[in-house]
């Protein structure tokens, strides 16, 4: 699986969110990207995406 994107990279779900920071992959996963980002409490979120929905921020 090839990926566009880059660990390190800023991106954000097509339809907006908040910007996240790119800081793994699991290339055998459907939602294959993973990310983190801050809420409004300081508190570090991790999540998972599928490179469909992303794009660059």
């Amino acid at each position: 699986m090839i990926t566009i994107f880059k660990e390190g990279q800023n991106v954000r779900q097509e339809f907006g969110g908040p910007i996240m920071k790119v800081v793994g992959f699991e290339p055998e996963l459907i939602e294959n990207v993973i990310t983190q980002w801050e809420d409004d409490m300081g508190t570090i979120i991790t999540g998972k995406f599928s490179e469909s929905v992303l794009v660059s921020a």
